[in-house]
């Protein structure tokens, strides 16, 4: 697939790839037979195994780190009775101590150890908070350090259902700012009271619901759908802090389908944060991955629909591991294996160094990564401050227009007016005494003359 980027004016031009697809691997491969609409991969560092959702057969596949072979297979857990259950259709799994899954059509979340033996069975929350017309259908999960438990809900648009670690349910997470606890209880009790009208209308103004999150130290990453708020960085008061920034995750404009005659946006399905605190989005529609830095400004752009390896037909999932993406085809039912390229070891070290704030160190790199690639943006902004910083505000000003950055433009600017006073004071302060007694004489000049 031809990779690309953009420019200072938004245009896609070709970019020098930053991955490259190595390989792609089906479940026969694994030794665990072929695959049915995976649908969630997770990467656990504990035990250095990858967990697959394979949701049409049932199961969760164990794979080694070098991904070529499956190392355990959950097709059944033990309850605390001694009896058996099976998993229907999971869509989400988690790993740390335990193995968190999302078993959708059975309606609950399992917690179970690494054995199999079930820990916890987590089903439909009996609150006032929580919608009891509302099926409860979990489609993603994850765990933070403590334990407490999160669900993205595919019926639910109020954040995603929050669990504390013994499983009782204490509210929800990364709701719309419009939308809080107070106001989701308050609807609640609303309803009660309200036309069928009046609650059909205020329907239609619910918020976009979280397709998917990543967790990363004491944040978590959420998409959406939509194009606005469509990856929020939250806290653990839920607040967003990328509110107020205008971001844009995937394509910046969208592209013309011309099988169904219609414009397509970018659909961010999944969010994965890898280990550097890259952050990787996956487009449903154009089947991208899309790479950002901590600031959220785009590195790299790989993948696309087809049948050749490094594209797809339905992605589905993405995971990060050891400078590689992982992502998972629900139609081609396999995963592909993307490995970092030299150029994009390149942009990686400069760009470490850059939010590292080594800036002068980030120089060369950065000059490196022009070399390669003469319309990569992100270099001529590290070229731009590594230059402000060494004091040559002249170049740093040239590189920043061609960033289009206007923030260290301006600091460029005051460095370089304030560099030529200083070299040009003497000169500039003599101009000046020489018109004050220019001025003088002439205002004497004419009073004698009158």
């Amino acid at each position: 697939m031809e990779s690309y980027n953009y420019d200072k004016w938004g245009e896609a031009i070709p970019s020098q790839a930053g991955y490259t697809a190595e390989r792609s691997v089906t479940g026969n491969e694994l030794g665990a037979g072929a695959l049915n609409s995976p649908s969630d991969i997770f990467y656990d560092e504990n035990d250095c195994l990858f967990y697959i959702a394979d949701t049409g057969n049932n199961r969760i596949i164990a794979v080694d780190s070098d991904f070529t072979h499956a190392v355990r297979i959950y097709d059944s857990f033990t309850l605390s009775d001694g009896s058996r259950t099976v998993l229907k259709s999971p869509t989400g799994v988690f790993a740390s101590d335990y193995i968190y899954i999302a078993d959708n059509e059975n309606l609950r979340i399992l917690v179970a150890d690494k054995e199999g033996d079930v820990i916890n069975e987590i089903t439909k929350p009996d609150s006032v908070i929580y919608d009891s017309n509302k099926t409860f259908m979990p489609q993603k999960v994850i765990a933070d350090k403590a334990g407490n438990i999160y669900a993205v809900m595919n019926n639910i648009t109020t954040g995603s259902a929050v669990f504390a670690p013994d499983g009782s349910f204490t509210g929800f997470y990364g709701a719309d700012s419009a939308a809080g606890i107070a106001d989701i209880t308050g609807g609640y009790i609303a309803d009660m009271f309200v036309s069928d009208e009046k609650r059909a209308r205020r329907s239609r103004n619910i918020p976009t619901g979280i397709t998917n999150f990543d967790i990363d130290g004491d944040f978590i990453f959420t998409c959406t759908s939509s194009r606005e708020d469509a990856v929020k960085k939250l806290n653990s008061a839920g607040n967003n802090i990328f509110s107020g920034k205008k971001l844009i995750f995937g394509d910046y404009t969208p592209m013309y389908d011309i099988s169904q005659n219609r414009l397509m946006s970018s659909e961010i399905i999944d969010i994965d944060i890898s280990e550097e605190g890259y952050i990787n989005c996956l487009d449903r529609t154009a089947g991208r991955i899309f790479q950002y830095d901590k600031e959220c400004s785009l590195l790299f752009i790989s993948g696309g629909t087809g049948r050749q390896t490094g594209s797809f037909q339905q992605v589905s999932a993405i995971e990060s591991a050891d400078g590689n993406i992982y992502i998972t085809d629900s139609m081609k039912n396999n995963v592909t294996i993307f490995a970092e390229t030299d150029f994009g070891a390149v942009v990686h070290e400069a760009v470490k160094l850059y939010n590292d704030g080594y800036y002068e160190e980030a120089l060369e790199p950065f000059q490196e990564v022009l070399k390669l690639d003469g319309g990569y943006r992100y270099a001529y902004k590290g070229v731009a401050s590594a230059l402000l910083r060494k004091g040559d505000y002249k170049n740093s000003m040239k590189y920043a227009e061609l960033a289009d950055d206007r923030n260290i433009y301006s600091k460029a600017f005051e460095g370089y007016r304030r560099e030529f006073v200083r070299l040009n004071g003497g000169f500039i302060f003599s101009v000046l005494a020489l018109l004050m007694l220019a001025v003088l004489f002439f205002r004497k000049f004419r009073r004698k003359r009158k």
